[in-house]
């Protein structure tokens, strides 16, 4: 796997490593589409729950499911956070906090972009995403 990601991509998703804040792939992308585990192309998010934190980092209301990421204590750096890894791939995504818009559920999943690919809406169905174009539906 190290041979495919990128030194970061490799140390944020393998190592629980963390991007820098404002300088990174996606903080800034806005654009219709879905974004997918790096290290194994599962869907994670989409871009209709993708939100602007002021973090510095993509923002998300929610996982497409659930059941696609797993949410994991962490205790690092004297700091009490929760954790979020991709189920299929076990890559760190992130951390999630209750600070998000209350109108979406509350939640603010901050990703790192190094842990993520993004495909933007009229790509979707080449790449074998077709499925979740309904998704992208803004409600």
């Amino acid at each position: 796997m190290k041979k495919e990601l990128t030194p970061l991509q490799y140390n944020v998703t393998q190592n629980a490593a963390t991007e820098r804040a404002f300088d990174n792939e996606y903080n800034d992308e806005f654009r219709e589409g879905i974004y997918v585990d790096i290290t194994t192309g599962e869907p994670l998010f989409v871009s209709t729950d993708k939100f602007e934190s002021g973090c510095g980092w993509p923002s998300f209301s929610k996982p497409i499911s659930d059941s696609l990421v797993q949410e994991l204590s962490d205790n690092s750096y004297g700091m009490r956070r929760t954790e979020v890894r991709s189920r299929t791939g076990d890559a760190h995504l992130g951390h999630v906090f209750n600070d998000g818009p209350a109108d979406k559920g509350g939640l603010r999943y901050c990703i790192n972009s190094a842990s993520l690919r993004f495909i933007p809406k009229d790509k979707m169905k080449a790449q074998g995403y077709e499925k979740y174009l309904p998704l992208l539906v803004k409600k």
